[in-house]
């Protein structure tokens, strides 16, 4: 079975940031091949509604039958709600908790994020990780698209 990884929003617009457009471009190559699927839930489709129209087209020319759509739940808000009140990270970066806590209730394989401050830092994993243990859920492996990508010769 192949990985499921879910995207949080930065990793849609990677293909068009300077810094990261060679890894999101090699990343994005593995969802045309069918080697990976992108799951990515209603909290992103609102958060790319802001995003600029480039972003928009290129999430929607993704190949349909490698992506999964996921909602944000009840459950994942309250768990959501428990990462900020433990405070993992501060009140601004409640939508970071959501697409955490979703991932999470999902049973994703990776979530993968650009989010270096408030997703893909170790204090922070360690932080999300033991509220998910608390609540009796997966402990959730957050990756940057660099470890996912394989730089193969």
């Amino acid at each position: 079975m192949k990985p499921r990884l879910y995207f949080d929003t930065s990793v849609f617009g990677g293909v068009f940031d300077e810094e990261f457009e060679e890894i999101s471009t090699l990343l994005f190559e593995k969802i045309r091949l069918g080697v990976i699927t992108c799951v990515y839930s209603d909290l992103s489709i609102a958060e790319l509604s802001n995003a600029p129209e480039n972003v928009k087209i290129h999430f929607n020319n993704l190949p349909k039958e490698n992506l999964e759509f996921v909602e944000v739940t009840e459950d994942a808000f309250k768990l959501a709600e428990q990462y900020l009140e433990e405070k993992v990270v501060g009140r601004t970066s409640a939508d970071d908790c959501r697409h955490i806590a979703t991932a999470t209730i999902n049973k994703v394989d990776y979530l993968v994020s650009w989010n270096f401050k408030h997703i893909v830092n170790v204090f922070r994993i360690r932080g999300y990780n033991s509220v998910n243990l608390k609540n009796g859920y997966i402990q959730l492996d957050i990756r940057s698209p660099k470890e996912i990508v394989n730089n193969e010769d």
